[in-house]
């Protein structure tokens, strides 16, 4: 038998109700009441009894339980962050080498901002994603950003990922990119697009097409380079590869062409999952973007735009601060991001892109750009 004298031992039907009436009345002093005796005290309170649930069981989990268990789910969302781990560049690295690892300091603020922003392109996506790179003017810096958006995602995500010149006509991303045993475009893919409609068809069978980029574990599909060629791609030409390649890749990373009333440059947009507007940190170029934006939000695409990301490109070494602070002011109106991406020498001669090649500055700003197309995707 249990010592009735436990205030732990489960009540029978006896809740926590206090009535503030005196012993006096006559009301006998509970035997579960805990604390002092009600000699000790001036005004004694008694437990009042009342009915439990389900034939006087106490209810499950507690008596006031207000919300559902806990799931295992609950148990994992509720554990901590995982170890960051040693640093692995600058000071705090040489640290670590210097003394055999017996003294191994944290990452510091910059290389925990570096690991977030990998983080962040590491996410993981509900299906591909299409990520469209626009500005109406030449020379903006859209078929670099596609290159360098497609690298980074590649390196940092490990593939399945591509560039894809969808110009209506002849565009330039094939000419900056590595080449392949192989000149085939777009319009070469198209012409053979029936064979992909079978489900058999796999990946490997998109390399006579695609030119891969090696270690920066992307590929790219050029735009037509037939000098003599009359072909061009359409708005449902688009859809047709677009459904198709989204089969095979996990993100796409599209270069458009100038021409904002071309079929195919609209139809880019309306399967756009993320905005990228590119532009120089020069008067005209940031003009035409600024153009672009308000063509867009007057055509219903005012969601994509405050979604879009924009990035500002340097010309120079020293480009006009001026003009950039002018530029921030004006898309951070507009757009989620404004970024800025430096000038880097390995670019200047407009030859292949090799992102190895580039500064670790320009890496680095890349990857930030690339965070932040992540974000929206």
């Amino acid at each position: 038998m249990p010592d009735t004298a436990d205030p732990t031992w489960p009540h029978d039907g006896l809740d926590t109700t206090v009535d503030n009436a005196s012993p006096a009345a006559g009301r006998p002093a509970s035997p579960w009441t805990t604390g002092p005796s009600p000699a000790a005290v001036s005004s004694p309170a008694v437990i009042r009894s009342s009915p439990s649930p389900a034939g006087g069981a106490p209810p499950a989990g507690g008596p006031h339980r207000a919300e559902p268990p806990p799931t295992l789910d609950d148990l994992l969302a509720d554990r901590p962050a995982p170890p960051t781990g040693p640093a692995r560049t600058g000071w705090r690295a040489a640290v670590g080498r210097v003394t055999g690892g017996l003294i191994t300091p944290g990452p510091g603020p910059a290389e925990l901002s570096h690991r977030l922003a990998v983080q962040s392109v590491q996410r993981s996506l509900r299906g591909p994603k299409t990520v469209v790179v626009v500005n109406p003017k030449g020379g903006a810096h859209k078929t670099t950003a596609t290159l360098l958006l497609a690298a980074t995602f590649g390196v940092h995500r490990g593939g399945y990922v591509l560039a894809w010149d969808n110009n209506e006509t002849r565009g330039t991303l094939g000419w900056r990119a590595t080449p392949a045993r192989h000149t085939n475009t777009a319009v070469d893919l198209l012409g053979d697009l029936d064979r992909f409609n079978d489900r058999s068809s796999r990946v490997g069978d998109l390399d006579n097409y695609v030119r891969s980029q090696g270690d920066a574990q992307f590929d790219v599909l050029a735009s037509d380079e037939d000098a003599a060629g009359a072909a061009s791609i359409d708005a449902d030409a688009f859809r047709q590869m677009h459904r198709t390649l989204s089969r095979f890749y996990r993100i796409l990373c599209i270069d458009t062409g100038n021409n904002m009333r071309a079929s195919n440059w609209r139809a880019s947009i309306e399967t756009a999952d993320q905005l990228v507007i590119v532009s120089t940190i020069r008067e005209d170029t940031s003009q035409s973007a600024a153009w672009l934006a308000d063509a867009l939000r007057a055509t219903g695409h005012e969601a994509l735009v405050e979604n879009a990301v924009t990035v500002l490109a340097a010309p120079t070494r020293t480009p006009d601060t001026a003009l950039r602070d002018r530029l921030h002011r004006h898309f951070g109106k507009l757009t989620r991001a404004v970024l800025d991406v430096p000038h880097d020498p390995a670019l200047v001669a407009g030859g292949p892109v090799a992102y190895d090649a580039l500064s670790p500055a320009s890496r680095s700003a890349w990857l930030r750009v690339t965070a932040a197309v992540a974000d929206g995707l």
